[in-house]
């Protein structure tokens, strides 16, 4: 795994692996994963990998399985749900029994403006997005969300500043109004635990 860009996650499998597409020859499958926070909130997350990532034995509905790789981006064109979808891509998958786990670790750069604003109970937040490179001259726009002291410290940020941050990846349902009427829609973003920018930038 590249050292900026890596997640860890343990939960299972919410539905058995389905194909997804082919590349270069290789079958990537996608499937599921639930993920308990401390609070009980449960993250369900997109994972794809190949049959080889997976030991040969893609995983099956409700097996407990550890995922380790990193958080990948691209963009939706078929007009149905999200623009932006951020999927686990696994570098391996692992049988294991542990508990619940969600750690992400990203470096890269803010490619927009950061978003600082107030929630309607007072409590400060502020939205991000991050460039992180990949190989090949490739990069993912990662949402990143961060709250309270960090994200009044982050509304200071300017574009272009390197960012280094360890959190995790959540997903969120929320209320799109459309032409056609409001549709419930799933968002994934990184909750920002921790954040370092001041060496990256000297």
């Amino acid at each position: 795994m590249d050292g900026n860009n890596e997640i860890i996650l343990h939960g299972r499998a919410a539905e058995a692996a389905k194909l997804s597409h082919y590349n270069h020859g290789r079958a990537f499958y996608c499937f599921p994963i639930d993920v308990k926070r401390l609070s009980g909130t449960v993250d369900r997350l997109n994972v794809l990998a190949t049959q080889d990532a997976c030991g040969g034995a893609l995983p099956e509905e409700r097996e407990e399985i550890t995922v380790l790789g990193e958080v990948r981006s691209f963009n939706n064109r078929s007009g149905q749900g999200s623009r932006l979808v951020i999927t686990a891509f696994a570098r391996a998958v692992l049988r294991a029994e542990e508990e619940d786990d969600n750690r992400v670790t990203l470096a890269g750069t803010l490619c927009k403006p950061p978003v600082f604003r107030h929630t309607p109970l007072g409590r400060d937040i502020c939205d991000m997005i991050l460039a992180v490179s990949r190989r090949y001259g490739w990069s993912d726009y990662l949402p990143c969300i961060a709250w309270g002291t960090l994200a009044r410290r982050c509304g200071g940020m300017d574009v272009g500043d390197r960012v280094a941050l360890r959190g995790r990846l959540q997903s969120r349902t929320y209320v799109k109004r459309t032409d056609a009427g409001e549709q419930e829609r799933v968002a994934f973003e990184i909750s920002v635990m921790d954040m370092d920018w001041k060496d990256l930038n000297a």
